[in-house]
């Protein structure tokens, strides 16, 4: 009973929002607080969603704080040279534009941190798509499945995880499956180039100079005026691409806004790169870099109060929508695995692999983590499925390193799974419905995931 109504719960979920019958917000809280009382355990709610908000209150905490500093980066105009880079680089065609939303958000996910590489990645896009009128879905697509594959990295989380649960170390998971990793990176390069050709098919290209006038000419609101260039919400423009899209006032290449730091340019620089670096050598929990960055930025770029009170408020409802939706996704998170669902859920599933696949357990595991860390956190399907499927394994004799190595092939699609904290991140900053998000990029992640699965069998790999 347990195992249907949590693959119950979760079908609910995802129809409601994709349906757009219910937000995002109140279908995490609603839904499994109304499959909790279902369950029969009502009464221990309170216990399942204090359990989840405490696990999930430092990233919280961290996203809170990143998404003002990152805001504050971009007020001040950090990332400026980057957008004028990239426009002039790719000529104002979309498909140039998409492909190197894809090459960005590899190269930036090397700190194994998404919610940063996502808040760079969009900064940096956004401007772009915007004056261009592409279709946003697609840059939040590209951007996820991108860094999905790049989360495999030993120090990403999944690797690590893997290696933790089996007792294995994490560079022989990782190093052998390089080149299929490889391939699904340029599966999605690829991929991001049809996209493209699609996107220009349907725009056009214009000229540097069109692109560049547009925006000077058009009267600008947003994060040098206090409205802010991060801000979550709206009605989600990439839902329709073919749709004309209302300006909405996001400030991406404005030289006159009153935000901008010239001066202090160099320090912000310093600033960050001191911080992605702290994050990576892990010197301290990334919550903590991030608070002490903002803090630090706040105050070096706004000395005066009111300056600094205007920048939070600017970014407040940003910070606000992603911390709230972290919070609910705790209500999600806590009644899965208070309740005992996801372990029903698991065991199912991996009882009712047949026995002539035992000696394909690899491949076995290669496919459930498509679908498995999608439904399911990572600590939860690497701590408590991976043992299971390894020990199933081993008793037909598949090694322990292959089935950790198959465990991480979901990835790219786990990356745009609504118990992941960044991919909120990621469309509240691009302004998409999560909904519209995930009609469009289930199919490909997936894809992305059965073309490295492919090619870790075809190389040898598993």
């Amino acid at each position: 009973m347990l195992t249907i109504l949590g693959f119950a719960m979760i079908a609910t979920f995802l129809v409601l929002i994709m349906l757009k019958k219910m937000s995002p917000i109140a279908a995490l809280v609603l839904i499994p607080a109304l499959f909790c009382v279902f369950v029969g355990k009502g009464a221990k709610l309170g216990d399942y969603v204090i359990d989840g908000i405490t696990g999930l209150a430092p990233t919280a905490a961290m996203l809170m704080f990143a998404i003002v500093y990152f805001g504050v980066m971009i007020d001040v105009g950090l990332f400026d040279p980057v957008v004028r880079g990239i426009l002039k680089f790719c000529k104002a065609d979309p498909l140039r534009i998409v492909v190197g939303t894809a090459v960005l958000a590899a190269i930036v996910s090397l700190d194994g941190d998404g919610s940063t590489t996502f808040m760079i990645t969009v900064s940096a896009m956004y401007p772009l798509y915007k004056r261009l009128k592409m279709s946003l879905v697609v840059m939040t697509g590209v951007a996820a499945m991108a860094n999905g594959v790049m989360n495999t990295l030993p120090w990403g989380g999944p690797t690590a995880r893997a290696a933790t649960a089996l007792k294995l170390d994490a560079g022989d998971i990782f190093v052998p499956m390089i080149p299929a990793l490889a391939m699904g990176l340029l599966f999605v390069f690829a991929l991001a180039y049809v996209l493209g050709r699609r996107e220009r098919k349907r725009l056009g290209v214009l000229t540097l100079d069109e692109v560049l006038v547009e925006e000077t000419e058009t009267v600008l609101v947003g994060a040098g005026s206090g409205k802010g260039g991060t801000a979550s919400g709206g009605s989600g423009p990439g839902a329709d691409a073919d749709a004309p899209e209302e300006d909405d006032g996001f400030q991406g290449l404005d030289p006159h806004r009153p935000t901008l730091r010239p001066k202090l340019y160099w320090f912000n620089a310093l600033l960050t790169v001191g911080l992605l670096t702290a994050m990576i050598m892990e010197w301290l929990p990334i919550p903590v870099l991030f608070l002490l960055g903002a803090a630090l930025a706040l105050t070096v770029n706004f000395p005066h109060m009111p300056d600094q009170k205007a920048r939070i408020a600017a970014h407040a409802e940003n910070v606000l929508n992603v911390s709230g939706m972290v919070f609910a996704a705790a209500v999600f998170t806590g009644v899965l695995q208070g309740t005992g669902m996801v372990d029903q859920m698991a065991k199912w599933l991996v009882d009712n692999i047949p026995d002539g696949m035992g000696p394909h357990m690899a491949f076995v595991t290669g496919v459930l983590s498509i679908p498995l860390t999608y439904f399911m956190s990572n600590d939860g399907f690497y701590f408590g499925v991976l043992p299971v499927l390894a020990e199933a394994g081993q008793a037909h004799g598949v090694s322990t390193v292959e089935i950790a190595r198959a465990s991480i092939i979901g990835q790219p699609l786990h990356m745009s799974s609504p118990l992941v904290p960044a991919v909120y991140v990621l469309v509240g900053m691009a302004k998409v419905e999560f909904g519209d998000h995930t009609r469009f990029v289930v199919k490909w992640a997936a894809l992305t995931s059965l073309v490295v699965l492919g090619a870790g069998i075809l190389f040898g790999i598993i």
